[in-house]
Formats: structure tokens, C-alpha cells, sequence
């Protein structure tokens, strides 16, 4: 999939069929959205095309009042979202930076301008709440009738729904945030999953609960890292998992994560009291060595929500809440074998 930021860009297909949203999640029933996109484009002898936002526009707006509060959680990062959309086998991704001048932008000039001059589209997919333009004027009706003077055709595609349940990004979030896991799963057709880059942290796991020996050999963790920008990443979902670890070998791994912003810690240590996802692995792949894990980008899989983040008074009751939250996951993992 090629990926571009902003409209000027000589790679850009001179002709396409569109569908234009968010997609955080990449959820089923976009997932069903964009089949029904790539299958259109082929007919019309022209590439798939998404065009999202980056910042979501909620952020934007959320900043302008001073607001951070509504701002929504995210349910996948910016990577994970173009990953999943290459993995539904789009062929080109238009991201936008969502600013002061896209949200001014009239409704008819958003047409003219974007889809019709910049993109040459051929067909174009929305949802059926779909809204565009200032103060969100532009509606389906709105597009089909510029679609039917401009040449290009004009869908609407209707709510997709599990065992009567409308699948949208909100019922993702919602079921994140209450950690059920197996819900998520099923709105999203593949288990909740975060990847990235693994950092280097404070080391302080490996100090937590070692040896005898002082080999540095306790709770050695795979830490990433999130943005600290002003509409950094707020995951949809935080607490202490079970997990699945891709990345490190031929099989997955199984863990134990925290995700969150480590309470019983300094908030101004390394991470800066941004989000991070820590990851200790049950079965450390004796082929990496202690340090050969930095630079990898690994997949952790969030399978089951042991409980919310805590806050212990030392690090020797925080060693001991790890060694319990490491009992608990095996105990799940020997209770569920097919999900290792």
C-alpha cells in the first residue's frame, strides 16, 4: 500500500475510488466497507483509496477548547491503523493533517478541490453518518447530487452488525475500556493488538525480583513507548494483561503487559508520564540474549484483563504484585492452552 501525506504528490493515482473516514480500529464493519471499496475499484480499473485524518478531528477540536477530556481514546496507533488497512488490501492511503484550515473548509470546496481536482475520483463509499466540511454541513445527499453533475458515482453503506450489534468504533472502545477482551475481539475479527518499536526503559524490571546472583535476571520487560505530542495517543484500553508476544521467534510468546502510565513509579522518570506498554515474557527466547530485543518491532496481542493498574507503596510490594499478576497469567494461559 502506498501511503501519502497530503494531496501533492506525483505518485498519487490520477483516478480512484474513495472511501474517507478515521477507521480507528480497522474494525468489522470497515473491515466490510472496504471489501466492498476494493471490489468497486475493480470494476473501474482504478486503485482503492482511503483518506483519513491525522490528527483525529475530535483532537483537533479538543485542543482548540482546551479540552483534553474530549478527546477520544484510541483504539489502535497511526502504524497499527495503515497497517491494517494494507492487510485489507488497499492501495493507496491519503492522510491529512486535520488543522484549523481543513475544518474552515466549505463542503462544496472539499468536493471540488480534494476529490475532484486533486484525486479524480471514480466512485466514492461513505457510511451512513457520514458528514463533511465546516461545521460538518456536507451530508450524503450532498455528495450523490456533486457526484451526479461531476461525473462519479456515489454509496452509501449501511451499519454491519455481530449477533445485532452495530459495530462501530464506539462499541470497540466501550468493550476496551470495561476489558472485555473476547467482545473486542469479536467487533474487531482478530484480538486487540499494539505493535511498535521496543525501547530501552529504566532497566528497573530486571533489578525487580533477580536472583540471587544479581544477574539482572527478573522481570525483564519489552517496553514501547507512545507520543508525547499535544493529541498523544490515549489507548482505549489500560490495566494488566495476559499477552501474546509476535515478533521474537518462529511462535508467539506468552506475557504478562502493563499498559498505562506506571502509577507506583516517579512520574517524572524516563517515560515522562506518558503512555507505555510493558511487556514481560514467560518464556524468554534465550537466542536474544539480555539486550538482543531493542530495535525489534514485536505485535502483543492483549488476550484477557487480569485488573486495572495499581498503585503499591514500594518497590519490594510492587515486586510482589508482578509475581502475583505472573502466577494469575499462567494459571489463565494453563486454563486456555489454544490461546498460546
Amino acid at each position: 500500500m502506498k501511503i501519502f501525506r497530503g494531496l501533492h504528490h506525483p505518485g498519487i493515482a490520477p483516478g480512484c475510488a474513495l472511501t474517507i473516514g478515521n477507521f480507528d480500529g480497522v474494525h468489522r464493519g470497515h473491515q466490510a466497507m472496504l471489501a466492498l471499496l476494493r471490489a468497486e475499484a475493480a470494476q473501474r480499473g482504478v486503485p482503492s483509496c482511503v483518506m483519513s485524518f491525522e490528527p483525529h478531528p475530535r483532537d483537533h477540536f479538543a485542543a482548540l477548547l482546551n479540552k483534553p477530556e474530549l478527546a477520544p481514546a484510541r483504539i489502535v496507533t497511526f502504524r497499527d491503523k495503515l497497517a491494517e488497512l494494507a492487510r485489507c488490501g488497499i492501495d493507496q492511503a491519503i492522510v491529512l493533517p486535520f488543522n484549523a484550515r481543513l475544518a474552515a473548509q466549505p463542503p462544496q470546496a472539499f468536493i471540488d478541490d480534494m476529490l475532484v481536482r486533486a484525486l479524480g475520483v471514480r466512485y466514492v463509499l461513505v457510511g451512513d453518518d457520514f458528514r463533511f466540511g465546516a461545521k460538518r454541513a456536507g451530508d450524503y445527499a450532498m455528495l450523490d447530487a456533486a457526484g451526479q453533475q461531476q461525473g462519479f458515482d456515489v454509496a452509501r453503506m449501511q451499519s454491519y452488525e455481530v449477533h445485532g450489534e452495530r459495530v462501530s468504533s464506539t462499541a470497540v472502545r466501550n468493550a476496551l475500556a470495561a476489558g472485555r477482551m473476547d467482545e473486542a475481539a469479536a467487533l474487531l475479527g482478530r484480538p486487540y493488538a499494539i505493535s511498535g518499536h521496543v525501547v530501552h526503559g529504566r532497566h528497573l524490571g530486571r533489578a525487580l525480583g533477580e536472583s540471587a546472583a544479581g544477574l539482572g535476571d527478573g522481570f525483564r520487560t519489552l517496553n514501547l513507548r507512545f507520543s508525547r505530542r499535544s493529541h498523544a495517543w490515549k489507548p482505549a484500553a489500560s490495566g494488566i494483561f495476559v499477552v501474546r508476544v509476535h515478533g521474537l521467534g518462529d511462535a508467539p510468546l506468552p506475557g504478562v503487559a502493563n499498559l498505562g502510565v506506571r502509577p507506583s513509579l516517579d512520574p517524572h522518570d524516563i517515560n515522562g508520564g506518558r503512555v507505555l506498554l510493558e511487556t514481560h515474557c514467560l518464556q524468554w527466547p534465550a537466542h536474544l540474549g539480555a539486550e538482543g530485543a531493542y530495535g525489534k518491532i514485536i505485535r502483543v496481542e492483549l488476550l484477557h484483563k487480569l485488573h486495572d493498574e495499581l498503585r503499591y507503596h514500594s518497590l519490594a510490594a510492587l515486586a510482589e504484585g508482578i509475581a502475583r499478576d505472573l502466577a494469575d497469567a499462567r494459571a489463565w494461559l494453563a486454563a486456555h492452552p489454544a490461546r498460546i
